[in-house]
């Protein structure tokens, strides 16, 4: 694994000084294309191509008037060359002109290329050109960020696939609840208050149907009032408080799942109440977001926003809503099978008989509620042979996908895609169902073939209306969507509770996409709070900083973003999104960290 990241960093690095090698060879003065003109001035992915056009004109004149003049148009790297083709030249009084538009495919390798002009004159064919000049350097790939369930080596393997559920309930989803416990100014202790109680009784209600708890995390939260204090002590004291509570009215059997934390002198908490605050306009909105992704300290940004108008009724109205603690639950369905039916279905496991004392239900929550992989297959082949069902098959197909995210194994992979498709469309043979149309499109994303995956997703939105599974599959609709250009469309599939810092990337990559820069900084920061250690969240807030022109706050956030993941530093190498900064110390000093 450490070889591969190696020659992965050592061929970025002589991309890098390709790159830089590059700039110096142009950097002589043009002498006949000075005037040439390429838009947009920097290449961008955008629907399966990259597109540009370049306009421009050589000057004729008495002495140094080019002789039989030809123009060329070469994207090239140390690897790869694509010869573009001549460029027509109009003759003129007093120059040759020229325009054309250019629509290319879009090959991975295109990403570190160079788009150069090459000028060649006289009767004699020269290998050589006269003359050449760098166009653009780099295409902007910024939509292939979105995640679509592709393991990385230095990332968690993602939870891909959808399981059909073994009974009414899908005990495969995890479902994700936030509640909110409120406290009295610069207190910490416990107040019974109706809301309060509610609030501990819907807690209730949600275990009760969701036991299977993953995570409990605690936020302790103080808002900026004086009364509330000047250090970050009274919002862990409330989220220990509020720990303290559920453990006294025994809401949870295992105590030490649950995960306290604060935050203090972060405006994140009070963005997102003024998202969804009625009292203010759009425009009143973005004073307060422009100054809130300023990348100024705590402190100035509240100076600032107290000179907008109105901020004191904004204060009187929110600054309350911020004496809390926020629990986020993330729980499942319970399930299983009892010890007698256990030892039944082991039984059988090694038998060669086609009956079974156990029913249908009794294989499938067996499978379902198994952690192993490997017991996965077990039942679900045993349950094909036993069953006319489209669930074993899918279900099977759903575990060859997960063997395939966890082998870095080219051919394997695809080996095991290959053995889910087939799985898959056994199943659809049985029955249309939109879980094996889901897993149909996920295959056919990861494989790199969007428009397919897209089509499967799309029929797989029409057959249910389950709110869980409608997450999940339009959260993957949204990621291809962005990769195919439909950015704005992208930002609508968002719209769902989700808990895990990929699809909140997902979200603030298809608003910033979309130049709504607001949405897509609290998308990013709410990814980065969910997972600390995920750098994709703070390459989309390099991503914003860069496009406001605030370059320190880009370096920043970019070093967070390469400590996190090779990947990201690869991606830093060769975007030139951040060509402004590369010409900066900093720049090349983060990367002699990494």
């Amino acid at each position: 694994m450490s070889a591969l990241l190696f020659l992965k960093a050592r061929k970025s690095f002589i991309l890098l000084i390709f790159s830089c090698l590059s700039i110096v060879s142009y950097a002589q003065e043009a002498r006949y294309l000075k005037e040439i003109n390429i838009k947009p001035q920097q290449l961008e992915y955008f629907r399966d191509s990259v597109r540009f056009s370049i306009e421009g004109k050589i000057s004729i004149e008495s002495v140094m008037s080019p002789r039989n003049p030809e123009l060329k148009l070469l994207l090239k790297t140390t690897d790869n060359v694509l010869d573009l083709g001549d460029v027509e030249l109009q003759k003129n009084l007093g120059d040759y002109s020229f325009y054309k538009d250019y629509v290319l495919e879009f090959e991975p390798w295109m990403e570190g290329a160079i788009l150069e002009a090459q000028l060649f004159q006289g009767k004699k064919v020269s290998q050589e050109p006269f003359e050449s000049v760098q166009l653009a350097k780099g295409v902007i790939t910024t939509p292939f960020l979105a995640k679509i369930g592709r393991v990385n080596p230095d990332e968690p393997i993602p939870n891909i696939g959808l399981y059909i559920p073994a009974g009414i309930v899908n005990r495969n989803l995890t479902k994700t609840k936030e509640f909110q416990i409120f406290f009295n100014p610069g207190a910490f202790n416990y107040v019974g208050s109706a809301r309060n109680e509610a609030m501990l009784s819907e807690i209730r209600a949600f275990l009760m149907e969701n036991p299977s708890i993953t995570s409990i995390k605690i936020i302790g939260i103080q808002s900026p009032e004086q009364a509330e204090g000047k250090n970050s002590k009274l919002g862990m004291d409330r989220a220990m408080t509020v720990k303290d509570e559920l453990i006294s009215r025994k809401l949870f059997l295992r105590d030490s799942i649950i995960e306290v934390g604060a935050r203090w002198n972060d405006w994140f908490d009070l963005r997102l109440l003024i998202r969804d605050y009625a009292g203010l306009s759009t425009s009143k909105k973005d004073e307060y977001y422009t100054i809130l992704m300023n990348g100024d300290d705590y402190l100035s940004q509240r100076s600032q926003m107290e000179k907008i108008a109105g901020f004191s009724q904004l204060s009187r109205q929110l600054f309350p809503q911020l004496r809390m603690a926020k629990i986020e639950i993330q729980a499942k369905p319970g399930s299983g099978l009892g010890i007698e039916k256990m030892s039944i279905l082991e039984k059988e496991l090694n038998g060669n008989s086609s009956n079974s004392q156990l029913t249908f239900q009794d294989w499938a929550s067996a499978a379902e509620t198994s952690p192993s992989l490997d017991d996965k297959t077990e039942i679900y082949t045993k349950m094909t042979e036993m069953f006319r069902s489209s669930l074993p098959y899918n279900n099977l197909a759903v575990v060859k996908i997960q063997e395939a995210q966890r082998t870095l194994d080219r051919d394997l992979k695809e080996n095991l895609w290959a053995e889910a498709e087939w799985l898959l469309n056994q199943a659809l043979r049985l029955e249309e169902s939109a879980y094996i149309l889901h897993n149909l499109g996920q295959i056919y994303a990861l494989k790199g073939e969007y428009w397919t995956a897209y089509k499967y997703l799309s029929d797989a939105s029409v057959l249910t209306r389950d709110p869980d599974f409608l997450m999940r599959n339009e959260s993957l609709r949204g990621a291809l969507d962005i990769i195919r250009g439909d950015y704005k469309l992208a930002t609508l599939r968002f719209e769902y509770p989700f808990s895990n810092s990929f699809d909140f990337f997902n979200k603030g990559l298809a608003s910033f996409l979309s130049k709504d820069y607001a949405s897509a900084s609290l998308a990013f920061e709410e990814s980065v709070m969910r997972d600390r250690g995920f750098g994709y969240g703070y390459y989309g807030l390099a991503l914003i900083a860069i496009n406001s022109g605030q370059n320190e706050v880009a370096l920043i956030q970019l070093e967070k973003a390469v400590n996190a993941s090779e990947v990201l530093y690869e991606k830093s190498l060769v975007d030139p999104s951040f060509d402004d900064i590369k010409s900066d110390p900093k720049f090349f000093e983060i990367l002699r960290k990494k």
